[in-house]
């Protein structure tokens, strides 16, 4: 007669082994759930661009700014600026204008208002060029703040930036003429809370997207990092990424 096996107990895992892989599926999940929000974090940081979206921050609107157009918006070059930034009319003067110009009707071109606080008429010029939006002159009067920063952006000895707000608002309304605007209502719409609360809209959209100087550039939602100080570079590399965008 054969011998039957003798029955061994079958032994449960003890409470401490228990507590033991619970700590290390926590971890786990922990750790990965860490660097599943780093990456997150680095494509928000792109703009969207490793999902494919566009934050609406860096959207073309009806009512946007626009120095130039392209069918369907399918390459969108959008700059936050200052007006009195010294930096910003560096970049016109030798990067964007050009760029405007060579790339009519390839690229929109969205600029918005970024005033920096320590630019006196930094202010003052953004709602002058939001008044001439009302009128349909915002390309107009973006290009005249421009190629008039001196005058009007500088102190008369040259020497900083001005902050004689009523000298301004002469050059301003010698502007408004100029570009054909109805000056009365020019005055009326650059002291409105109407254009303020647009001006406002589009710092907070700026710091929204992780804009705190001027002028700052972003293509298809991503944003523009040069890596050098050259406006000779800087025009290069900016072309290069509009060029790979298109």
């Amino acid at each position: 007669m054969p011998r039957s096996s003798p029955n061994i107990p079958r032994r449960g895992l003890s409470p401490n082994a228990i507590v033991t892989i619970v700590i290390v599926v926590v971890a786990v999940l922990v750790i990965g759930g860490v660097l599943l929000f780093n990456r997150s974090s680095q494509r928000d940081d792109e703009g969207g661009a490793g999902s494919g979206e566009i934050p609406a921050e860096l959207r073309v609107q009806p009512d946007s700014n626009t120095l130039t157009t392209t069918p369907g918006n399918t390459v969108t070059l959008v700059e936050f600026l200052d007006f009195q930034c010294p930096a910003c009319a560096a970049y016109y003067e030798h990067v964007t204008n050009a760029i405007e110009t060579d790339y009519a009707g390839r690229i929109t071109f969205v600029t918005r208002n970024f005033p920096i606080e320590s630019h006196p008429l930094a202010q003052p010029a953004a709602r002058v060029a939001e008044a001439a939006a009302k009128q349909g002159k915002y390309r107009e009067m973006y290009h005249t703040l421009y190629d008039n920063y001196q005058d009007w952006a500088i102190s008369e000895d040259g020497e900083q930036l001005s902050d004689d707000e009523r000298r301004a608002a002469t050059f301003f309304d010698r502007y408004a003429t100029e570009i054909g605007l109805d000056l009365d209502r020019f005055r009326a719409d650059r002291d409105s809370a109407a254009v303020q609360e647009r001006i406002d809209a589009d710092q907070a959209a700026g710091q929204q997207v992780g804009v705190t100087g001027t002028p700052t550039f972003f293509v298809n939602g991503k944003r523009f990092h040069p890596s050098s100080d050259q406006v000779t570079d800087v025009d290069k590399q900016l072309r290069t990424m509009l060029d790979e965008a298109m």
